[in-house]
């Protein structure tokens, strides 16, 4: 079996076994990727170099630096404040909680982001008899929704950046504007879809005015040293391109600046790491590896130019609507790792290549939202539903997440034309 052919049947295998779950995924991914090389279609240094560590390295810092964030109960005193926002009416709940979870997924992860949230939305739900899957659905939405917004808030954004060379500035300039818009549009839908079981239902104020969010708050003195690294942080993010910093470096250098200030434990807050994400990510990066050294990269890339007949706007409206449609039902980290390179081999056909990076982030980004399958935090959600004896099926989230996908990905497609090829 020639090596192309070994490259493929490897990472259709890979694939298999990420959708079925019977294995975890980072196992699979690593096995695999150690495969390619003892078959001899990659070298272990080709391997290895093939691994995107400015991706791996930001991602790190910022794990760490939420990791000590998150002891100070800042974000619990978020999502409290939305919720008392409300009045204790549903429609609102739904959407400050939506508001809130958008916001900080621009500079958390999605999954640290529902894991704080899900749990208070679940206590508020219960205390008011309300069915919780709306506000559920409409965090995993928001979540998702804000993640596209920055270089930061959603892994695919990130490898999309290392590889695009665009800086975090340039996400907040070209995506920021949009998914303002979009998240408002949909979470405007997402009350329509549910008005009756938002509106028209009155309940005592006094359910929500006895939370006290104050109490969310730790350690204060915690809070205001994280919280000024964490601006920091962020600030150099703003200006990497300025300073010729890498993202990565920045993220690791304010991360262990703020275990020295705060005088946190390093083996406690290590341990917070997503370690199974950063080898997952690592063992994809080598599989990708394989499909680009073997040639199959640039020949997808190829028909892709083909079947666009080599003109930028129809490219860009193939990869945001073949993004979006692909990403609902392959999560969104191995889609973009086979994406990018394939953007970049197409990206040398043209002068202006960066509404393809657009399109590529937004459309898999938002893609994530259409089925349980698009993202890590869907199937999170859904599993602090279950154990909360209230079970969102893939049926029951598709009906209503798939046609908002669909409308999402019209509105940046119509926005992508408007702004990249008609002005």
């Amino acid at each position: 079996m020639s090596h192309h052919t070994t490259a493929i049947v490897i990472f259709v295998i890979c694939l298999i076994f990420f959708i079925i779950e019977k294995i975890n995924r980072s196992l699979v991914a690593v096995f695999c990727a150690s495969l390619l090389v003892i078959l001899g279609v990659l070298t272990q240094t080709e391997a290895i170099n093939y691994i995107d560590f400015n991706t791996l390295g930001l991602l790190i810092g910022m794990m760490i630096i939420v990791a000590v964030t998150r002891k100070t109960g800042i974000f619990e005193y978020v999502g409290i404040q939305a919720i008392k926002l409300s009045n204790a009416k549903p429609w609102k709940i739904i959407f400050f909680l939506s508001f809130a979870t958008a916001f900080l997924s621009a500079f958390l992860d999605n999954v640290t982001t529902v894991l704080l949230f899900v749990p208070i939305t679940l206590a508020i739900t219960d205390t008011m008899k309300l069915n919780p899957i709306p506000f559920l659905i409409a965090e995993i939405l928001s979540s998702n929704i804000g993640g596209t917004a920055t270089l930061i808030g959603d892994p695919p954004n990130i490898m999309i950046g290392s590889v695009s060379q665009l800086s975090f500035i340039d996400f907040i300039i070209n995506n920021t504007p949009i998914i303002i818009l979009v998240f408002f549009i949909n979470t405007f839908l997402l009350i329509l879809i549910y008005r009756k079981e938002l509106f028209n239902v009155n309940f005592d104020p006094n359910i929500i005015n006895t939370l006290d969010p104050s109490k969310s708050i730790t350690d204060l003195k915690l809070l205001k040293k994280a919280l000024i690294i964490f601006i920091l942080t962020i600030s150099a993010f703003i200006f990497h391109g300025t300073i010729d910093i890498e993202l990565a470096t920045i993220s690791i250098f304010f991360a262990i600046l703020m275990l020295i200030t705060c005088k946190i434990d390093p083996e406690q807050v290590l341990t917070e790491v997503d370690w199974v994400t950063l080898f997952f990510l690592a063992g994809l990066f080598t599989l990708v590896g394989g499909l680009d050294k073997t040639g199959i990269i640039s020949s997808l890339g190829e028909k892709i130019l083909n079947i666009s007949k080599g003109s930028l706007s129809l490219t860009s409206t193939f990869v945001i609507w073949f993004s979006g449609l692909f990403g609902s039902f392959i999560v969104s980290v191995p889609f973009t790792a086979i994406m990018n390179p394939i953007i970049k081999h197409i990206s040398k056909a043209f002068a202006e290549s960066d509404p393809l990076w657009w399109s590529l982030s937004l459309g898999v980004c938002l893609g994530g939202n259409g089925t349980l399958l698009g993202a890590p935090c869907n199937l999170i959600v859904a599993n602090l539903a279950q154990k909360n004896s209230s079970k969102l099926s893939f049926f029951q989230f598709f009906i209503v997440a798939f046609p908002l996908m669909l409308i999402t990905i019209l509105i940046c497609n119509i926005y992508i034309y408007l702004r990249y090829f008609l002005f």
